[in-house]
């Protein structure tokens, strides 16, 4: 882990990011203080697997039955 000040963070910043994409972790300081972790940045959206679920979930056949007329109605408005 590399920690750097507020200025050179800025004054080298493309070069910081060179190394964190590397994996690399850099501190930012104030006065020496560490202030902010610089770390590469992870996707935090789950992939998407199709068929995940099958054979997990069931639908009874009485699902695709036509609805009674008052809840048809109360779906409709």
């Amino acid at each position: 882990m590399t920690t750097v000040n507020v200025h050179e963070a800025k004054t080298h910043l493309s070069r910081l990011l060179v190394k964190v994409e590397a994996g690399e972790e850099i501190v930012i300081a104030r006065s020496g203080k560490p202030v902010a972790r610089l770390v590469a940045h992870q996707d935090s959206r789950p992939v998407r697997r199709f068929g995940s679920l099958r054979d997990r979930l069931r639908v009874d056949d009485s699902f695709f039955d036509p609805l009674p007329e008052s809840e048809l109605a109360a779906w409709e408005g």
